[in-house]
């Protein structure tokens, strides 16, 4: 049972780390816009979005982030009631783990980029702690995000309506790790491990 808790602190530590790192060497090595071929189908592309995972927008900047705040809170709790119950199997603890490390870490940008970068514009790169100050206050930094996958496109054929002779374009989203870990959570945890999204109560009771 205390594996369990172990193995998902060590998930989350690890893929905020990882995180964490890349956005800041790509903040402080790219500047805004830039993108590297690292493979045909595979970019290093840098931007930055003020929304959710993938570039969505939703709601005010800054009740977005007291939101993730609030939730990674809430799956913190949960977990810590959870993992010692024996019908809990590793994977969905392992699940939890990456989704909680994946909004934690785009929470690092939201409350302390705008402090603790700067914002030049291109083909300037940012600097860490600017003598200046930072381009935001506090709760409204910008994430950034990195990984583009254009894995492969076509055109819509003529006669199609709406979309017909527009190209199309697979994966366009630009993510961050802390997307992926999201992303890869939840599709396990719906996929396999449904059945024990459960109050700590109930699952103690589970068959």
């Amino acid at each position: 049972m205390r594996s369990k808790g172990i193995v998902a602190t060590l998930i989350i530590l690890v893929v905020v780390l990882i995180d964490q790192a890349l956005k800041i060497w790509i903040k402080t090595h790219f500047y805004l816009g830039e993108d590297v071929r690292i493979f045909s189908w595979f970019y290093l592309y840098f931007i930055e979005n003020n929304g959710m995972a993938f570039g969505m927008e939703f709601g005010s900047k800054l009740m977005l982030t007291l939101f993730r705040i609030v939730a990674v809170g809430l799956l913190i709790w949960y977990m810590v009631r959870i993992y010692r119950i024996s019908k809990v199997p590793m994977g969905y603890m392992v699940c939890l783990a990456l989704v909680t490390a994946g909004a934690a870490g785009n929470i690092f940008d939201c409350v302390f980029y705008g402090l603790i970068f700067n914002n030049p514009a291109p083909p300037y790169v940012a600097s860490l702690f600017p003598a200046a100050g930072g381009y935001a206050e506090i709760f409204h930094g910008r994430v950034v995000d990195m990984l583009y996958f254009p894995l492969f496109s076509f055109t819509w054929p003529g006669w199609m309506p709406m979309v017909g002779g527009h190209e199309f374009l697979f994966f366009q989203p630009v993510f961050n790790i802390a997307d992926a870990a999201i992303s890869c959570g939840i599709f396990v945890l719906i996929l396999f491990y449904h059945k024990y999204i459960l109050s700590p109560k109930a699952l103690e009771s589970l068959a």
